[in-house]
């Protein structure tokens, strides 16, 4: 479930006044510039965000003035021993694999990321490795000055939406997008990605072939970080989690040695790496199991909220565990748009088989609505138009829950959501959504012992919670229906949440024993602010 705002970036203005001018004191920070507010600015924000080492951290409405003065200080800092060690990798590495602020390579790499929130970050250099050893020379620099450790963040397709989850304010991002090989094994039962690829280019090596992958559903997303964070596909309900599919690791650990791990060399590693984000080294490739794939049916419906009843209806028949179709993906929304002043509620519909209008989606197909259009598309193609629907760098700020999938909790949701709507209504250019992703047991099950993720004591249908801002009434609603889960899908999480946590205590230990056998300096937890960290006893 998704509910969301996105600022798009095309003014300063209007939308998030207190967003912009925090963003724009934060900018100055980074470029290094003395800031004096005679008179400091009272927010009137219910939640805003304020800069800090790892990008906008939550606080209550207060002296912007006093935070910035705070986060200069320690930007100005981080930034000292950065560039120190900038220079340290470029010598081992070589200057062009090492850009330094204002190079085109250094403002590209910046440009790439796909929030505003996170290109707004100004890090001391970014390091680019070409090779899984570029890599270790790299972790071994970085961790051979114990007295002036230097924060990095690890960066795969720079996808997520919080400021400081792959980029980092004075201190240096590991950008692995060089690791883009795609490589289909002899027997074409595995392909090998470096972690540094995107779901679009595997598909594009794959689809010509008549191959596909369990991988991410939207092109630009990096391999390394989807797969981490467990990973939902379109083929999930045939597969399990993106992590499922994997049947082999390359990873630089804290003491730079790099290991290939998989069920047999190390099966605790293995498992640990299957939803636990950045805390054990740098990934840097995946090998994973291949299918046979042909086109796929999609379809897109956009109907009045005067049906909403009947789609909540059928969203819990087609998602319910007794009777799932294992094709078939479906993402129901309620959205509200203020540059249309519209609001609607939208389905997108896909069958991973060469089928025209799926059986299963019939009577939903056959409901009153404003719009529909269906095409049959290889994976490619629709991993490019479901980019295409994502404004270009938004400003988003993302919280997740995960709820059981019930008539009576969603319909509460939707209250809640419609009734949000009014205090919302004047803010330009916001879209506004809730957007219910289903996890039936086939999916989140198939595999649960092998992963990290917690779920193997669920049995009935779930459905992903993503939202922005304030959801309070939604979870209380869920709680007092008995249908709030404690699984925080990882890769929606905003910055404050605590996934791995969400994993459940015999997970976590398990984690934790993991994390102080391969990281016992705890590298990774310590000098990587970004991702999520394991939770200590």
């Amino acid at each position: 479930m998704v509910f969301s705002w996105y600022d798009q970036p095309q003014t300063n203005q209007g939308l998030n006044p207190d967003l912009a001018v925090i963003s724009s004191l934060f900018n100055k920070i980074q470029a290094g510039r003395d800031l004096f507010i005679s008179q400091p600015r009272k927010s009137s924000l219910k939640m805003e965000y304020a800069p800090n080492e790892v990008g906008f951290e939550k606080m209550v409405p207060g002296d912007v003035a006093t935070i910035v003065s705070i986060s200069s200080s320690f930007a100005l800092t981080s930034h000292l021993t950065g560039s120190s060690q900038c220079h340290a990798i470029s010598a081992v590495l070589g200057e062009q694999k090492v850009a330094l602020p204002s190079s085109p390579a250094y403002n590209a790499s910046i440009a790439s990321y796909f929030s505003e929130l996170q290109e707004a970050l100004r890090p001391a250099c970014v390091v680019s490795p070409q090779t899984a050893e570029d890599v270790s020379v790299t972790i071994r620099t970085l961790t051979s000055y114990p007295d002036r450790q230097c924060s990095f963040a690890i960066r795969s397709g720079g996808h997520a939406s919080w400021a400081g989850a792959s980029n980092i304010a004075g201190g240096i991002v590991i950008d692995i997008r060089g690791l883009n090989s795609i490589d289909v094994h002899p027997d074409t039962s595995t392909v090998s990605v470096g972690a540094g690829a995107e779901w679009d280019d595997v598909y594009a090596k794959l689809d010509p072939i008549g191959l596909s992958v369990n991988g991410g559903r939207c092109a630009g997303v990096g391999v390394g970080g989807l797969t981490l964070g467990g990973g939902i596909s379109y083929f999930s309900p045939r597969y399990g989690w993106t992590c499922d599919a994997v049947t082999n690791i390359e990873i630089v650990l804290a003491d730079a040695s790099i290991i290939e791990t998989n069920a047999n060399s190390d099966p605790e590693l293995f498992q640990a790496l299957k939803g636990g984000n950045n805390n054990f080294g740098v990934v840097t490739r995946i090998d994973l199991s291949t299918f046979t794939q042909g086109l796929l049916w999609t379809g897109n419906i956009y109907s009045d909220l005067s049906t909403v009843n009947d789609v909540i209806s059928e969203l819990v028949k087609i998602s319910s565990a007794d009777a799932y179709d294992e094709h078939a993906s479906i993402i129901t929304s309620f959205g509200y748009s203020q540059a249309r002043g519209l609001s609607v509620v939208s389905n997108v519909l896909v069958y991973t088989k060469d089928v025209e209008s799926p059986p299963i989606y019939q009577d939903l197909l056959s409901l009153p609505n404003l719009m529909s259009t269906s095409q049959k598309m290889n994976m490619t193609t629709l991993a490019k138009t479901t980019r295409a629907y994502s404004p270009e760098q938004p400003r988003s700020i993302n919280r997740v829950r995960t709820l059981a999938l019930t008539t009576a909790v969603i319909k509460a949701a939707f209250v809640q959501w419609e009734a949000s709507l009014a205090s919302i209504r004047n803010v330009s250019n916001l879209v506004w959504s809730l957007t219910l992703e289903p996890l039936p047991p086939q999916f989140y099950a198939r595999h649960a012992e092998e992963n990290a993720l917690g779920l193997t004591d669920r049995s009935g249908t779930l459905v992903v919670a993503r939202r922005t801002m304030r959801m309070d009434a939604i979870e209380k609603d869920a709680q007092q229906l008995g249908d709030l889960d404690r699984y925080i899908y990882l890769n929606y999480a905003d910055r404050d949440q605590d996934p791995i946590g969400s994993y459940g205590a015999a997970s976590v230990s398990r984690l934790r024993a993991v994390r102080e056998r391969v990281d016992p300096k705890g590298v990774f937890t310590n000098q990587v602010p970004g991702g999520y960290k394991i939770p200590e006893k």
